[in-house]
């Protein structure tokens, strides 16, 4: 009893019950240790064995394939820009077409309202003539001549075509008599008797 309460026999004692302590330990906390190691060698040979379908889409991303989607994302720009491009050219043509339409309404009313115009003075025109015709009739030769000199060549055909031949006859005699370099009424009235002739060939031909 002696020995038991001597200090070194505890240290001895403590130094012999401390591994035996320690592989008690071990033993009890082996088959949880086990288990553990087990799981995660389990889910190793899951994932190796896991097929490639299964795997998740980041797992393939490759360069090559990064590559490919900008090439595609780069043609759909491009067909895009395509698309906006031929819609601003059509919405461009139909304005257009929609503006050379209204333009060519506007030139038909135009051209309309200027044959109405020209209508009108046609008949005043002829009126006119008809009127100075009857006036140069009664005149002298040598006067209607006179007249005939201040006026252009198609109105002077004009009036003559509305006078009767026996009265266009002795004009054109007065002024085949005047043969001056200046004025040549001869030569004159050789072009307007050619011009009168070619205006009732042509109002023949009409009628």
């Amino acid at each position: 009893m002696n020995m038991l309460t001597k200090p070194w026999f505890a240290a001895v004692l403590i130094v012999l019950l401390q591994p035996a302590v320690s592989i008690f330990l071990v033993l009890q906390s082996a088959p949880a240790i086990v288990q553990s190691i087990a799981v995660h060698a389990g889910d190793a040979a899951t994932e190796v064995m896991r097929p490639r379908e299964a795997r998740a889409p980041w797992d393939m991303w490759t360069p090559e394939i990064e590559k490919l989607a900008k090439e595609l994302r780069d043609q759909r720009d491009s067909l895009r820009e395509r698309e906006q491009s031929v819609v601003q050219r059509e919405t461009r043509l139909e304005a257009e077409a929609a503006e050379l339409a209204r333009t060519r309404r506007e030139i038909e009313a135009q051209r309309a309202e200027i044959s109405k115009l020209l209508t009108a003075v046609g008949v005043d025109e002829m009126k006119n003539l008809k009127s100075l015709s009857q006036t140069y009739s009664n005149l002298t030769p040598k006067a209607a001549v006179a007249i005939f000199t201040e006026m252009d060549d198609t109105t002077v055909v004009k009036i003559l075509s509305l006078m009767k031949a026996d009265v266009v006859g002795p004009i054109f005699e007065e002024m085949s008599k005047d043969k001056s370099e200046k004025n040549n009424q001869a030569q004159r009235a050789a072009t307007l008797s050619e011009r009168l002739r070619m205006m009732k060939a042509k109002s023949t031909t009409g009628s």
